[in-house]
């Protein structure tokens, strides 16, 4: 994810979305979010709304990869 000419506010929220240190299956769940993370980021301007955006979709990453978790623990 490119975020080099970004607003540091996306910036800052987008590096959160990083996935390759992740094992497999969390690595998926987080990658789904992290490839809509860039898209919207591809799309849409810097803008307030971007980033409260990208900060909502990373607490509902944050709760899928914790449900991925707790399926490879049972």
């Amino acid at each position: 994810m490119d975020t080099s000419d970004r607003h540091p506010g996306t910036t800052a929220v987008a590096r959160h979305f990083a996935y390759d240190h992740l094992p497999i299956p969390l690595k998926y769940t987080s990658q789904a979010c992290h490839d809509l993370a860039d898209e919207m980021i591809q799309q849409l301007p810097d803008c307030p709304e971007l980033t409260a955006g990208l900060r909502k979709l990373l607490e509902a990453k944050d709760c899928f990869v914790r449900a991925a978790l707790d399926s490879i623990r049972k």
